[in-house]
Parts: C-alpha cells; sequence; structure tokens
C-alpha cells in the first residue's frame, strides 16, 4: 500500500512529480558486526520502509522534504555546499555527492518528498534505506544505467565519506537486493550473493522495538570497527590474511594470542564466532531446520551480549523473554546494537500470542510500551511508477 499521493508532492513544491519509487528496510537474521570484518550476513529486505516522490527543476539546486520531520521544512541544498549539516537532508545530499563523484552529473536540480513508516532510531536501516531510496530516484530521473549493487555500494560510500560513519555494506545491499520471500546470504568480501527461502507456512519474522534510540554515529560503532582493525593488524604481524573472519574458528584458537589486547580479542572472536554461526544458519534455513537456525540465533545474542558488548538491559530482557516462549525459534537484538529492535522466528500461528505477551512484559518490567511488528521478506528498490 503506497503512503505517498501526488497530491502531497503538489502541496509541497507546487507541481506534480515525475516518478514514485521505493526502498525497504531490514532486518538482518544473523550475522551482525561482520560485514565490515569481511565476513558473511543474512539480512532481508521487509516490507516497511520509504517512499520518494521526486521531480526535475531548472536551477541546479535540490530541494528535500520529508513528511516524517514537518518542523524541518524544505532543506534547499546545492551540491557545492558542505553535505554535513546536523539535519537528516545530509543523506541524500551525500547520495548526490556520491553519484557527482563516479561520474553520473545531476543534468538540473530537482526536488524530492520522502515518507517513510520505519520507526526512526529502531536499527533497521533507515539510513540505508533512504540512501538507496535517492539513488533509486536520480537513476529513474536521468536514466543513469547503475545496477541495485553498485547503488547499494555508492550508499556506503555516501555514509562512509560525507556522513562519517564508518558501515559496512549490508544495510545498503538488502534495501537494493532484496526478494521477496527470501532472505541474503551475502559475502560481504567478494560481494558474492545467495538467496534462501523462508518457509512463511511454519515461519514469521517478528521485530520487537526497545523504543531505546539507536545511534550509530553518536554510539560506539565506530570504536568496535577500530577495536577489530588493531585485533586484525596484531594476527597479520604473525600472518598475513584479508580479514578477520577468513578465519575459521580453529584458526583463530590457535592464533587469538597474538592479540594484545583483551577486549579487542573479545571483539575478534565475535567476528569470527558470528560468520561460521551465518553460514550454518543459512544452510539451515535451506533444510528446513527451524530448531537449529534458532540455537545459532540464540548463540548469536550471547556473543554480541558479551563479546562484542552492544546489547542493553532491554534487548536482552526481549531476547531472554522469547527464549522462554516454547513457540519460538530463535531471538536476538539485531542491527548496530546499543538499543533498537530483536528479530524473533515465531512459530506461525503463535505471533498473536507471542505479540500479547511480549508488550505485556515489557511493560511490567520497564513502565513503557514496545513496538512489535511482523514483517515480511521482500524485494528491494523499485520504481513504482
Amino acid at each position: 500500500m503506497h503512503i505517498l499521493s501526488d497530491g502531497d508532492f503538489l502541496a509541497v513544491f507546487g507541481r506534480k512529480p515525475a516518478l514514485h519509487c521505493f526502498a525497504p528496510g531490514r532486518v538482518n537474521l544473523i550475522g551482525d558486526h561482520t560485514d565490515y570484518n569481511g565476513g558473511r550476513v543474512f539480512p532481508c529486505a521487509i516490507d516497511l520502509g520509504i517512499e520518494c516522490m521526486a521531480a526535475p527543476r531548472n536551477d541546479g539546486r535540490f530541494g528535500f522534504y520529508s513528511t516524517n520531520f514537518p518542523a524541518a521544512g524544505i532543506s534547499e541544498r546545492s551540491v557545492d555546499e558542505p553535505v554535513r549539516s546536523g539535519g537528516w537532508s545530509d543523506y541524500p545530499m551525500a547520495v548526490i555527492r556520491t553519484f557527482s563523484r563516479f561520474g553520473y552529473i545531476p543534468e538540473s536540480g530537482a526536488d524530492f518528498l520522502f515518507k517513510g513508516n520505519l520507526p526512526d532510531g529502531a536499527g533497521l536501516s533507515s539510513s540505508a534505506a533512504l540512501e538507496v531510496l535517492t539513488g533509486t530516484a536520480l537513476c529513474g530521473l536521468w536514466n543513469w544505467p547503475v545496477t541495485p549493487q553498485q547503488n547499494a555500494v555508492f550508499g556506503q560510500f555516501a555514509e562512509n565519506r560525507f556522513i562519517g560513519v564508518n558501515c559496512g555494506i549490508m544495510d545498503q545491499f538488502a534495501s537494493a537486493m532484496g526478494k521477496q520471500g527470501h532472505a541474503l546470504l551475502l559475502d560481504t568480501f567478494t560481494l558474492g550473493l545467495e538467496y534462501a527461502p523462508i518457509n512463511r507456512s511454519r515461519a514469521s519474522v517478528v521485530i520487537v522495538n526497545t523504543g531505546v534510540k539507536h545511534s550509530l554515529a553518536s554510539s560506539a560503532y565506530n570504536t568496535r570497527r577500530r577495536e577489530c582493525e588493531t585485533a586484525l593488524a596484531n594476527i597479520c604481524e604473525r600472518q598475513k590474511i584479508p580479514s578477520l573472519c577468513s578465519l575459521s574458528k580453529e584458526e583463530f584458537a590457535e592464533t587469538e594470542k597474538c592479540i594484545a589486547d583483551e577486549t579487542c580479542r573479545r571483539r575478534a572472536r565475535h567476528a569470527v564466532s558470528e560468520n561460521a554461526r551465518t553460514v550454518a544458519a543459512a544452510e539451515c534455513l535451506r533444510q528446513g531446520d527451524l530448531e537449529q537456525f534458532g540455537q545459532l540465533m540464540n548463540e548469536s545474542h550471547r556473543s554480541l551480549r558479551f563479546d562484542y558488548e552492544v546489547s542493553c538491559d532491554e534487548l536482552d530482557f526481549l531476547a531472554a523473554k522469547a527464549w522462554e516462549m516454547p513457540f519460538v525459534y530463535g531471538a536476538r537484538m539485531t542491527g548496530g546494537g546499543f538499543g533498537g529492535c530483536t528479530v524473533n522466528l515465531v512459530k506461525s500461528g503463535s505471533e498473536g500470542e507471542f505479540t500479547d505477551r511480549m508488550e505485556a512484559a515489557y511493560k511490567e518490567n520497564f513502565g513503557r510500551e514496545c513496538a512489535v511488528y511482523r514483517v515480511a521478506p521482500s524485494d528491494g528498490a523499485k520504481i513504482l511508477r
């Protein structure tokens, strides 16, 4: 169901849009903080996301308006101005600058209207969806021959170079390359991609939002990445390897003493073990072994909590509560951490009971509401018309 109409664009910019497009958010079933360590990730695009309407203008400037931030009004930007202003429009502007850097220079300016139904700060990749969506709109306006994979890479470049968040490729790739009814096993080192079907007659993907704001730019995300880089450098003094996730668990056990700092050692241990869990989990899904898939999800959460230290009390509570329920295959925090959501694999037909029990338990323990979303694995970014 579309959440933007021509009338919305007309009301803001005084004319009709030239195109209408959509990019989904994502939830990562397993494989967090492996993407920038050269490992595998296993996300799926979801049926929540952001829509955009756009139309060219003749003065070479760009106008951005979001119905999610009406108080910000229209942000007027130029490619000659610094990208970072502290506002949400930094993200689409960063994408425009990135496309220009790689030879895709807009023939004129353009106006963009955005509206999304992704919960802000929940760790469902609203920033990546916005980046991929902007790229999709640009390609639609000027018929640029950019592949979905290139669009994802441009989105990551924009966030790394212009926004200042040293993110991996997973979020943008899932938003650009999603496939309905499937999860994506992505090798972030080679960008090799495989799809695995999710049997929705047996299981549903349900997200629970803690309501704790998740902000990678102001969190310890970049610190975690530096700690992994330190661990890799220590290992490479003994043996040259391309990435932490190029090591098996057995190989890591033989080399981990090379990592001088205990904290860096634990960060690396998570990356290596999480990569192994992700490969095993994808095979479980292909074989229909949802019980073992769920156990791997649970192990992932414990590793993220204790070795990577990116969880929080609310996430730990939700995961533990889900583990108590006999109709839950598995549950874990998802995304960068420090707040956001858990992802739960719930037996089909039990979604209502799961929702009721989680909402009641969270309210009783924390005195506030949590939001629960049942999501469907969906296609990647597309031009709607």
